[in-house]
C-alpha cells in the first residue's frame, strides 16, 4: 500500500525559549495556504494557552507518529507581520541564534502578543451625543463633568488636548460615558503650523544634498559632527526630502528623554503629525503608533531601541541619532543591535541609513574609511557658536568638598554670578560610591553580588545598583562596633546637597534614574531650570543630544575610573562621553568652558582628546584595535552561564566548549576560544557567572559555529540548572 501525500501543517512561532517552530493543523473546515504566513493564532503547547504567529507552511506525513492540534483559532484576516519586515525577523533570529518566536513577538506592541485586535489608526476624539442637551442640564455646574462636557459643546477633542487643556479628565469622561453623554468618534488632525528652520551652512547644506541624492537606494552613510554642528538640521532636510517623495521615515534616539524634544523640533518643522514610539508610552499608545506605521498613516516615527522594529510598508529613510550609543544593543533577552538592523532593514528596503554622532564608535569609523559607509563631515559649530574652551584641574593633594575642588567651586560661583548656567557632571547616582568604617575598613557588601553597596538617602539607604538589593544603613560598624562609619566617594546626591549647601540662592536641579522616573520627567525638569542662572547635577542621561542655550560651564569630576578600566572598550567610551558632555556647554551665544577634574592630568588619553579631539584620539584607537585583536578587526561571541553553584555553570560551558573543539576538529576554521573564565562580576543577584568567549577573524567561520553549537545547548541534563544567553557582537563583558 503506498504512503498517503504529505499533509499541510502551520509552522507557529511561540514566545517561548526554543529554537524551533511548532506544527499545528488548520481549525476545522479551513485550508491551509500562503495567506496563513505572518498572522497571528491562539494556540495550546500542553496545557498553556499561547498567542502565536505563523511564520511558515509545511508539511507532515500523515503516517506520521503523534496526532497534531488544530489551532485554536485565527486572529487576523491579513498578516501582521509580512514582507521585508517577517525576512527581517528571520534573519535576525539566525544570526542573533534567538528562538524565532521570541524574535518575532519582540516586533509586536504587547498588546498585539496577548492576542488583541488590531487598534483603530485613525485619530479619535471625544464628542457630546446630539440628544444629550436636557442631561447637561442636571449636571453640578463647577464639576468635572460639566466643565468637561462644556468644552465637548463647540467640537470633538481628542485625548492628546485634554490631557492638555483639562488635566485629570478621565474619570469626568468615565461619568459622562456612564450616562450616555458622549461617544467616540475620527476627528480630523489639525496641520501643524510649520516654522521655518535655519538656514543651513555650507557643510550642512553638502550634507543635506548628499543626502537627498541617496534618496531611493540603499546607502549606509556615517554623519560626523562635532557637538552642536547642526546634524539634526541635516536629518530635518533629508526627512522633508523623503516626505515629499511620499515615503516614510524612521528616526531611532537612543534615550527616551531625548524623545519629547526630538518630536517637538521635528512636529515644527514637518508639518505634519510626527509619531512616538518607545517604552515610556502605554501599551495601547505603542500598538496605534505601530498599526498607524502598518497602514501607511503615520509618515514620521520618532523612537528608542524597540522601534526598530516598525512596519515601514512605504519605506524612504532611515536616521540613526548618536549611533555610538550603547543603549541600542539590547542587553538581556534577545541581545539584538537596533543599529546593526537598522543597516539590515534598510538594505532590505532599499533606502539609505543615516548614522549620525560626535563621537561616531570605532566600528562605524572602520567602516567609513574602508569605503563601506559615504562619510559626511560637520567640522564646525552651526550659527557661529564657538567650541568651548577646555581645561584640566589637577586635584592631587588638593582638598575635595563631596569630590570638588575649590578651583571647580570657585568657577561654578563665577559663572553664576554672570548669568550662567552650570553642569556638574557626575557619572555615578546616588549618595556615595560605598560605605567604610574607618575604625577597621569594613564595607558595605551586597550579599547577593560580588558588588559594594551605594549610599543613598543622604547615607540613611544602601541600594544594590546590579541587582537591586536595599537595606537601612548599620548605625554602628557590624565588624568591630565602631561609630565611624563613613560614605567614602561622593555621588549626584552628595553633590547636590554641597552645591545646595554653597550656593543656596541658585536654582538647582539633579538629573538622574532616581530623579526622572515617570513619563517625559527629563523634559519637564529641564524646562523647569528656564533661562536664568542655575546648577544641573547629572549622569550620563545628560550627555546626549540636550541643548540648553545658558550653559556656560561644564565640569566633569570623577573620570579616573574610566582610565584604568580592563575592558577594552572602557578608553572609547570614556572618550565620547568627555566630548558628548563637554559638547553641552557654549552651544549659544555666549562661549563657553569646559573643566576635567582629574588626579591624572597626564594621562594619554586626556592628552590625546586635548590636542587632537575625538579624531586623534580614534585614530589611535583603532590601531591598538587592530594590533590586538579586538573589534572591528575581529567577532565576537560571548555565551554566559549563571546558577546558584559555580560548578553547575563551568559544567555547562566546559560541555560547550568541548563541543565547538569537536566542531573544529570536523571543520577547521580561524576561531579561538577563551574559557571558561568567571565573569568579571563573578556573583550577581545570588548566581554565579561564568562566560566563554568566541573570537573570528571574519563572521562566516563565527556564525557556523554557533550555528552547529547553540541548537545542542538546550538538550541534556547539564542545561537543566543553568540560565544561559548567547551574545553576538557584545558590547559588554561583564
Amino acid at each position: 500500500m503506498s504512503a498517503q501525500a504529505p499533509a499541510a501543517c502551520l509552522q507557529v512561532a511561540l514566545p517561548v525559549p526554543l529554537p524551533r517552530l511548532f506544527d499545528y493543523l488548520p481549525p476545522p473546515g479551513e485550508r491551509v495556504d500562503a495567506g496563513w504566513v505572518g498572522c497571528r493564532v491562539r494556540v495550546r503547547l500542553g496545557q498553556r494557552p499561547l498567542v502565536g504567529v505563523v511564520a511558515g507552511i509545511g508539511r507532515r506525513a500523515t503516517d506520521a507518529p503523534g496526532v497534531l492540534r488544530p489551532v485554536g483559532e485565527r486572529l487576523d484576516a491579513t498578516p501582521v507581520l509580512a514582507g521585508e519586515l517577517l525576512d527581517s525577523l528571520r534573519w535576525a533570529a539566525t544570526y542573533y541564534h534567538a528562538p524565532p518566536g521570541e524574535m518575532l513577538a519582540l516586533a509586536l506592541p504587547a498588546t498585539l502578543r496577548t492576542g488583541e485586535a488590531l487598534p483603530e489608526v485613525r485619530r479619535m476624539g471625544w464628542r457630546l451625543k446630539d440628544d444629550a442637551g436636557d442631561a447637561l442640564d442636571r449636571l453640578r455646574p463647577g464639576a468635572g463633568p460639566h466643565r468637561l462636557a462644556a468644552r465637548l459643546r463647540t467640537a470633538p477633542v481628542d485625548d492628546e488636548v485634554l490631557d492638555r487643556l483639562q488635566p485629570g479628565w478621565r474619570a469626568a469622561m468615565r461619568s459622562l460615558v456612564g450616562r450616555g453623554l458622549v461617544e467616540r468618534v475620527p476627528i480630523q488632525a489639525d496641520a501643524p503650523l510649520v516654522h521655518e528652520g535655519p538656514r543651513l551652512n555650507p557643510e550642512q547644506t553638502a550634507a543635506a544634498a548628499a543626502l537627498r541624492e541617496a534618496l531611493g537606494r540603499f546607502q549606509p552613510v556615517l554623519l560626523e559632527g562635532v557637538t552642536g554642528s547642526g546634524k539634526t538640521e541635516v536629518y530635518l532636510d533629508a526627512v522633508q526630502a523623503c516626505l515629499e517623495r511620499g515615503r516614510q521615515a524612521l528616526v531611532l534616539v537612543p534615550e527616551i528623554g531625548l524623545t519629547p524634544q526630538t518630536l517637538e523640533r521635528f512636529q515644527r518643522r514637518l508639518g505634519q503629525p510626527v509619531h512616538a514610539l518607545h517604552s515610556g508610552l502605554s501599551d495601547g499608545e505603542r500598538a496605534r503608533t505601530w498599526a498607524s506605521a502598518r497602514s501607511g498613516l503615520a509618515r514620521v516615527v520618532v523612537g528608542t531601541r524597540s522601534a526598530i522594529f516598525t512596519p515601514l510598508p512605504e519605506a524612504g529613510l532611515i536616521v540613526v541619532d548618536e549611533e555610538h550609543d550603547t543603549s541600542y544593543k539590547q542587553h538581556d533577552g534577545v541581545r539584538y543591535s537596533a543599529r546593526d538592523l537598522a543597516l539590515v532593514r534598510a538594505r532590505a528596503l532599499g533606502v539609505p541609513v543615516v548614522l549620525g554622532s560626535a563621537t561616531p564608535s570605532l566600528e562605524s569609523l572602520a567602516h567609513a574609511r574602508s569605503g563601506r559607509y559615504a562619510h559626511l563631515r560637520l567640522t564646525g559649530r552651526a550659527g557661529g557658536a564657538r567650541a568651548p574652551a577646555v581645561g584640566v584641574l589637577d586635584v592631587r593633594k588638593r582638598p575635595l568638598e563631596a569630590g570638588l575642588s575649590p578651583e571647580l567651586l570657585q568657577a561654578v560661583g563665577t559663572c553664576l554670578d554672570e548669568g550662567g548656567q552650570v553642569l556638574v557632571f557626575r557619572n555615578r547616582r546616588g549618595y556615595a560610591p560605598v560605605l567604610t568604617c574607618h575604625d577597621c575598613g569594613w564595607t558595605a557588601d551586597c550579599r547577593h553580588c560580588d558588588a559594594r553597596m551605594t549610599v543613598h538617602g543622604g547615607g540613611r539607604r544602601l541600594v544594590c545598583h546590579h541587582c537591586g538589593a536595599r537595606a537601612s544603613a548599620p548605625p554602628a560598624c557590624p565588624d568591630c562596633g565602631g561609630l565611624a562609619l563613613q560614605p567614602q566617594g561622593a555621588g549626584t546626591e552628595r553633590i547636590e546637597d554641597a552645591l545646595a549647601e554653597r550656593f543656596p540662592a541658585a536654582k538647582l536641579l539633579r538629573i538622574d534614574r532616581a530623579s526622572t522616573r515617570g513619563r517625559d520627567a527629563l523634559h519637564r525638569r529641564l524646562a523647569g531650570l528656564g533661562d536664568g542662572p542655575g546648577i544641573l547635577v547629572g549622569t550620563q542621561m545628560l550627555a546626549k543630544g540636550h541643548d540648553l542655550p545658558n550653559l556656560r560651564l561644564v565640569c566633569v569630576v570623577g573620570i579616573d575610573e574610566g582610565l584604568f578600566s580592563a575592558d577594552f572598550r572602557a578608553p572609547e567610551r570614556l572618550a565620547q562621553l568627555l566630548i558628548q558632555v563637554a559638547g553641552r556647554a557654549g552651544r549659544a551665544r555666549h562661549p563657553g568652558r569646559v573643566l576635567l577634574q582629574t588626579h591624572h592630568p597626564a594621562h594619554p588619553l586626556l592628552e590625546t582628546l586635548l590636542s587632537g579631539g575625538y579624531p586623534a584620539f580614534a585614530a589611535e584607537a583603532l590601531q591598538e584595535r587592530r594590533s590586538a585583536g579586538f573589534p572591528p578587526f575581529q567577532h565576537l561571541a560571548l555565551l554566559r552561564a549563571e546558577a546558584t553553584s559555580e560548578a553547575a555553570a563551568r559544567a555547562f560551558l566546559d560541555d560547550a566548549a568541548a563541543r565547538v573543539r569537536a566542531w573544529l576538529q570536523r571543520q577547521p576554521a580561524p576561531l579561538e576560544l577563551m574559557g571558561p573564565l568567571p565573569a568579571p562580576m563573578a556573583r550577581r543577584a545570588g548566581r554565579s557567572r561564568v562566560q566563554l568567549l568566541l573570537s573570528a577573524p571574519a563572521r562566516p567561520p563565527l556564525q557556523a559555529c554557533l550555528s552547529a553549537l547553540v541548537p545542542t545547548l538546550y538538550e541534556g541534563p547539564l542545561a537543566r540548572p543553568v540560565r544561559w544567553s548567547v551574545d553576538v557582537d557584545p558590547q559588554d563583558l561583564y
